[in-house]
């Protein structure tokens, strides 16, 4: 069996994303440790969860590897000024992609609530209505378990005020 080719974008589900993040990071951290045995390589991986977790591996001393390479970088021309270059380029496409979800989130809150509606499809029309069909049947179940529960409780508070008195 052939696996498919995984799309490279985020993994919108939060769980899924936890699950892809925990299993590629231990791939990752055994392929560098693999490396570091098999071919006598000086390795040092550094990697930040989505939470600011660090995980690191290094086949030496990580502090050595990372003067090592700075070293090496300097004799290249690599300087610091590039690469908060490039990470503020990156910034900045990463503002304009949430800027863009911003935006979509609003034009749908909008729409949920009845406005912006003059330039929806019949189709769209047709989302939005079975959306809020579903959030208001989702409301009408958790407001009926929630009565019922109340029922409980009150029957279980009159039950107890009842073998008191007894």
């Amino acid at each position: 069996m052939v696996r498919g080719k995984t799309q490279m974008k985020r993994i919108e589900n939060a769980a899924s994303r936890q699950v892809t993040f925990s299993k590629r990071r231990s791939g990752l951290l055994k392929k560098a440790f693999e490396l570091s045995v098999l071919c006598d390589a000086e390795v040092a991986l550094i990697i930040f969860s989505p939470r600011g977790k660090v995980f690191e591996f290094s086949s030496s001393s990580i502090n050595k590897t990372i003067e090592r390479y700075q070293s090496k970088a300097k004799g290249l021309g690599i300087s610091k000024r590039g690469v908060q270059e490039n990470e503020q380029h990156h910034m900045e496409g990463e503002t304009v992609d949430l800027a863009k979800k911003i935006e979509f989130l609003e034009v749908s809150k909008r729409r949920l609530l009845g406005e912006c509606l003059d330039s929806c499809s019949i189709e769209e029309l047709q989302q939005i209505e079975n959306e809020l069909e579903q959030s208001l049947s989702n409301i009408r179940i958790q407001k009926v378990y929630l009565s019922l529960k109340n029922r409980c409780l009150q029957t279980s508070i009159c039950n107890v005020n009842r073998m008191l008195t007894n």
